[in-house]
């Protein structure tokens, strides 16, 4: 199996056509000539660099509350297989996730829990540059997946629109992922740098090096295949949400993050940059109409976007190393 690349700047029916393969075969697709200002994504991505080389006690000091979801989470303070039910150990990372910058009006008065989506933001005073420049890529990202969105809506033989109800309110949150150079110190059994997982939301996009030990994706076959790092392109994967929006007919693929493999004698530090889009707080993820199957026996049952959501987050979080 190979990941396939999409080229955007092509004709928009020819597009569509191959991300709805992509999305079916695979679950998986990198994306070029999407059009993103590469000046905002170097900004963004050295920003992050110059986070993660903090000192401990400034990277602390933004550290995630508990009940919260944006700040810094801890090296280890994450297992990402125990979304799945999976009891592993922690995963070899930290990171720095961004939210929703305003909640909708009036959405925490009827809906307490959402809080949870839109808790606050938080910035190291070492850094002022970072929160207007994660805006400016966080509202970039947002804006693509839109586009993507829109072309997923035609494929389907629904109005380009449908999912913008769905997703004007969107919960998504940006993540900065650092993996450190292991140094020779050898993991636990059953540990990697991310546990297998799917992603919870709509759609996923994702800027990686070529660092060694990088992203797997689980083929149908069982067997895991790596997503090599593809010059000026996004991964972009299906998430939760639009399986159960499409009945199944597009995957939530399981995918994880290696260890380096042995002997590799170079630094194995690795960054990446994701962007987890997810539709509104409120928004029933029910199976749309061209995607329901005869017989009601095999229709998903509908989910709420921001209750799953936030369930899942939850299950991953390894509060005893806080």
């Amino acid at each position: 199996m190979e990941i396939p690349v999409v080229d955007f700047s092509g004709p928009s029916a020819r597009v569509a056509s191959e991300l709805d393969r992509a999305c079916s075969e695979v679950g998986f697709v990198q994306v070029v000539g999407h059009g993103l200002d590469a000046d905002v994504e170097q900004a963004a991505w050295e920003c992050a660099h110059r986070f993660f080389t903090l000192p401990e006690g400034g990277k602390r000091e933004v550290a995630i509350p508990p009940g919260d979801a944006y700040g810094y989470g801890p090296y280890r303070v994450e297992r990402l297989a125990s979304s799945l039910g999976v009891d592993t150990p922690p995963d070899l990372k930290e990171t720095f996730s961004i939210g929703p910058f305003e909640a909708p009006p009036g959405l925490l008065a009827d809906e307490p829990a959402a809080a949870f989506s839109f808790s606050p933001n938080r910035w190291p005073d070492a850094l002022p540059e970072m929160e207007p420049v994660m805006r400016r890529y966080y509202e970039d990202l947002a804006a693509l997946v839109d586009r993507i969105l829109s072309l997923m809506a035609t494929s389907l033989g629904l109005p380009a629109d449908h999912f913008t109800p769905l997703t004007d309110q969107h919960t998504s949150a940006l993540r900065l992922l650092h993996y450190p150079d292991l140094g020779g110190t050898p993991a636990e059994p059953g540990q990697l740098r991310a546990g297998a997982h799917s992603d919870y939301g709509t759609l996923t996009l994702l800027r990686q090096d070529d660092a060694p030990g990088g992203l797997e994706v689980l083929a149908t076959d069982d067997s895991w295949v790596a997503v090599p790092a593809v010059d000026g392109a996004y991964v972009v994967n299906i998430g939760d949400a639009l399986e159960r929006w499409t009945n199944g007919r597009w995957r939530s693929t399981l995918h994880r993050v290696v260890l380096p493999p042995a002997g590799v004698n170079r630094s194995t530090e690795r960054q990446s940059i994701a962007f987890f889009h997810n539709a509104n707080w409120d928004a029933v993820i029910d199976c749309l109409e061209p995607c329901r199957p005869e017989d009601p026996a095999d229709l998903l049952p509908p989910i709420t976007a921001g209750r799953h959501l936030m369930e899942k987050f939850r299950r991953t979080q390894n509060d005893d190393t806080r």
